[in-house]
């Protein structure tokens, strides 16, 4: 497949005027243009005169609380299908960890049998023209609430791939997967430039870098989206707008301090590309802006008229629709959860008001009466909501009949789903070429995540966190330890997770699985002081290194993270070290590159590189490309293959009393 290197085709042509020219293809060296302003993007979805009528006939026949109705998003757990016809809802979500009639176990027919339900009901109305429901869900590495369906590696996984293709393959299999349950709007992909890793959001990003970050969006946009003439589209979202990573000291939902020109150069990166591939909606962001430089400070994102209607509609010329995030209004100041005319005025098109949804419209339609919210914003927004629903295809289609609805096989792309681990993996060291490994040798497995399923996949998967599964909740998937069994032979593996009580001279090699556990927004965080280095908050990694290194066998080991630690102790202790992210459900993919084939030859070679920079020290949590004083312990873009076989790592610096760390 053509890869992505290190140039920004898309931001050039933006910058030309020329921005609906989208590139996958290998790329040259060319440098970016450094913008001074929001650029003006040219959608790969124009606007159809007679649909601009069609649309404006609909709204002028609506009443206030039809409209009211439609800027509305219940989530599932909160309303009936009853419901939705009597208040005219526009949309519905479910979040992580939701599912049809509360069971996580629920099957695509059954999901299939609620969307149906909704659209029928939203279709049941008074109103003189019926307005389908849109129905939202996190689908962010795939169908992932959805049991038994395929779960790729996370975008950090997917950014060391650097394989714009990739990506967009990726996305194709994901709406198939979404229609197929009847959902029709997935909230992906994350567009967000990580600049501190101690963000627990971390692995929903591509790459610190903004360039890889363009390459990918407009791929991953074409992909899930394409431009709805197929039952395999939805509509896609582009998040979270804007510069969610790249909050102080890296707290989920905090402040962001960038200078207006690097908010706009490296955090507005992939949105460039996301709309030129016509992206329909846009999540507002949790975050804040204070341009501390320019004395500037805009406040929160869900009530910064400058960002969300000036920057991104004016400016940049966005004529979907803007929703806003969990509950995210009440963070804008004199809000609430049911109550934010501040957030509407800035440029809120749809509210996500999980279950204080009845309350918001009673309160919304008074605000509009009294004129704290006027009639044409809300005209606005319901056009907007319209045009994506048309556009979409929405109109006189129930989701039970698209081409792909209640087929289970649509939620499963295994093969795909294996190649992607295949080329996310990066080799850190691989001194005296331990790997491959043979495939007749006996191997010693350890380690609390070679048979875990949950740390393999990491948060927002089945449920929102992700810190709530077990392995039976995965029935189309294979840990690393079967994938190790498979290619060594079942009868030449042992699993100790904790290496006790084993003769390691009955082995030929040792292969550690490791790592964090799952989570995910807000939790993941690890705040100051804490530092990142990973023995401090799970020493049980180091023990089991310690029981299995010097003993004279080699160690290899995998790490699954969903952020780059500091891990010189863990790669003192191995000879070879490999980053494999948070993988999915195709652990496999992890021992097709650890293993020779059946004929003693390399089977896949590694093929991924850093997309995040690698920490040099404990308390490195700010380390990117272009900063001042870059030094890493890996640079971005580091990675070693079979080929370059002979680069050996020496003993690296492990720190004194690195678990504490000044504020950073």
């Amino acid at each position: 497949m053509k890869k992505y290197t290190s140039n920004i085709i898309i931001s050039v042509c933006i910058a030309l005027a020329l921005s609906a020219c989208i590139s996958t293809s290998k790329t040259n060296t060319n440098q970016p243009v450094r913008l001074t302003d929001w650029p003006a993007i040219h959608s790969a979805i124009a606007k159809d005169a007679d649909m601009e009528a069609r649309i404006q006939k609909i709204v002028a026949g609506m009443t206030l609380q039809q409209k009211i109705g439609q800027m509305t998003q219940p989530e599932i757990k909160s309303i009936t299908p009853a419901e939705v016809s009597k208040y005219y809802i526009g949309s519905v979500l479910n979040g992580g960890g939701s599912w049809p009639n509360g069971n996580k176990h629920a099957t695509v027919a059954d999901w299939l049998k609620l969307a149906d339900a909704y659209y029928d009901a939203s279709v049941a109305t008074d109103m003189a023209v019926q307005v389908p429901i849109i129905w939202g869900t996190d689908a962010v590495h795939g169908h992932n609430n959805v049991y038994g369906a395929t779960l790729y590696p996370h975008n950090i996984g997917l950014g060391a791939a650097h394989d714009a293709a990739l990506i967009k393959d990726i996305g194709a299999a994901t709406a198939k997967a979404v229609r197929a349950t009847g959902i029709n709007w997935a909230f992906a992909p994350t567009l967000a430039v990580v600049q501190n890793d101690r963000w627990g959001r971390t692995y929903e990003s591509f790459s610190e870098d903004g360039k890889l970050v363009n390459a990918y969006a407009g791929a991953y946009i074409t992909g899930l989206q394409g431009t709805f003439n197929s039952d395999a589209n939805v509509v896609a979202t582009a998040k979270h707008f804007i510069g969610d990573g790249g909050t102080n000291k890296g707290i989920d939902q905090g402040d962001n301090h960038a200078s207006k020109a690097d908010m706009i150069n490296i955090h507005g990166q992939g949105y460039y590309s996301a709309l030129a591939a016509g992206a329909q909606t846009v999540m507002a962001s949790y975050n804040s802006w204070n341009d501390v430089g320019a004395g500037v400070n805009y406040g929160k994102m869900h009530g910064t008229k400058e960002l969300l209607t000036d920057a991104l509609k004016n400016k940049m010329g966005f004529d979907g629709f803007i929703v806003s995030d969990w509950n995210a209004i009440e963070q804008v100041a004199g809000c609430s959860k049911f109550s934010c005319p501040q957030s509407i005025n800035a440029g809120i098109d749809m509210v996500m008001v999980p279950d204080d949804w009845k309350a918001f419209i009673e309160t919304a339609i008074k605000q509009v009466n009294n004129g704290e919210i006027a009639m044409s914003r809300i005209d606005d927004a319901v056009t907007r909501i319209l045009r994506v629903k048309v556009r979409a295809g929405l109109f006189n289609k129930k989701p039970s009949q698209g081409e792909f609805a209640g087929n289970v096989d649509a939620v499963k792309s295994r093969a795909l789903a294996r190649h992607a681990v295949n080329e996310s993996l990066v080799l850190l060291k691989n001194n005296d070429s331990v790997l491959p490994l043979a495939r007749n040798k006996r191997v010693l497995v350890v380690g609390k995540s070679a048979d875990n399923m949950s740390n393999q996949v990491g948060g927002w998967s089945l449920t929102w966190q992700g810190d709530e599964n077990v392995n039976s909740d995965f029935i189309t998937a294979d840990t690393i330890l079967a994938g190790i069994k498979e290619a060594a032979g079942d009868a030449q593996v042992v699993y100790s997770e904790k290496a006790q009580n084993i003769d390691l001279s009955k082995f030929d090699a040792v292969i550690a699985v490791i790592g964090e556990t799952p989570y995910a927004e807000t939790k993941g965080d690890v705040r100051a002081p804490s530092s990142l280095l990973h023995s401090s908050r799970y020493p049980e990694d180091l023990a089991v290194l310690k029981a299995v290194s010097g003993k004279g066998k080699p160690v290899i080991t995998v790490l699954l993270s969903g952020r780059p630690l500091f891990t010189n102790d863990l790669m003192n202790l191995s000879d070879a070290f490999v980053a494999a992210w948070l993988p999915g459900t195709e652990g496999k993919g992890v021992s097709d590159v650890l293993f020779k084939n059946a004929n003693g030859q390399v089977n896949k070679d590694f093929k991924g590189t850093l997309s995040f920079s690698w920490p040099k020290s404990a308390c490195q949590a700010v380390v990117n490309i272009g900063d001042a004083g870059y030094a890493p312990q890996f640079a971005l873009g580091y990675g070693l293959n079979y080929v370059n076989a002979s680069v050996k790592i020496g003993q690296l610096n492990v720190e004194a009393n690195t678990d504490k760390c000044a504020e950073n």
